[in-house]
């Protein structure tokens, strides 16, 4: 076995033992295929829609070795506040108390009892049991919504970017990021997106749709991962990472 190889091998363990201690365990595998995306495709850009307090930009960093700008978007203006208070310390981390979406201008946001589950979409009308306290419609605030290409060259140019990955973590509002990217969807390297097996909100996506309509905009599957260790014992809900279709020749990498 090569040094690097023996390298890869103890750095995946050491991860798995940190993981495990922090309680996290169940987040190795997601981990693990994003920290070799954004190996293999050079990702100097990690556009972060529905950010929350920042768990996934600190993941990328700490776990999934990612060392180029992320841009965060959060709607929520009390979350907000402490994702900006942990990008302070972190040059390359630029965050943005807005919500991506298929349009410009204002919209109502949807603040519920635990602020993680808050979108611009309400919550379905017959929720799973597991989400029926926590789903729940507290208050709601005027936002400002930006449609993603109009946007881009905004985020990239000026720190000469040209790789981006896109996470979307929105509940129930992924497909109307992607909408709002336009003809610049096609510029994603890749992206991530929160797949509803079973519905939280209304009008949201199914996963079938959802991944269908990635197919059709030129982007193949890479991975599929349980979002949630809570969900049992039917699955909820699911995260795919896709890949553009046209760039998976460059990734054919052996383990």
């Amino acid at each position: 076995m090569s040094a690097g190889r023996i390298r890869r091998e103890l750095e995946r363990r050491w991860l798995a033992i940190r993981l495990g201690l922090a309680g996290r365990v169940h987040q190795y595998p997601e981990i693990l295929a994003l920290r070799r995306f954004f190996e293999a495709f050079a990702i100097d850009a990690l556009i972060d829609v529905g950010a929350n307090e920042g768990q996934y930009a600190l993941s990328a960093r700490k776990d999934g070795g990612f060392g180029g700008h992320i841009f965060s978007f959060e709607p929520n203006p009390d979350v907000f506040a402490i994702l900006a208070a942990k990008a302070a310390r972190d040059p390359k981390w630029h965050v943005f108390n807005m919500a991506l979406s298929d349009f410009d201008g204002t919209a109502e946001f949807h603040i519920m009892a635990a602020h993680q589950f808050s979108s611009i979409a309400k919550p379905a009308e017959r929720l799973d049991p597991i989400f029926e306290s926590r789903n729940r419609v507290e208050k709601t605030v005027l936002m400002q919504c930006r449609r993603l290409d109009g946007m881009l060259d905004e985020l990239l140019r000026p720190h000469g970017l040209a790789r981006p990955f896109l996470k979307m973590d929105t509940q129930g509002h992924d497909r109307a990021v992607c909408e709002g990217a336009g003809e610049r969807l096609g510029d994603m390297i890749g992206l991530q997106s929160e797949l509803a097996v079973r519905p939280q909100y209304q009008g949201a996506v199914d996963y079938r749709a959802m991944i269908g309509y990635l197919e059709e905009c030129g982007y193949a599957p890479n991975a599929f991962f349980a979002n949630n260790k809570g969900h049992f014992p039917l699955l909820v809900e699911m995260d795919g990472i896709f890949l553009r279709a046209d760039l998976a020749g460059e990734g054919a990498t052996s383990a």
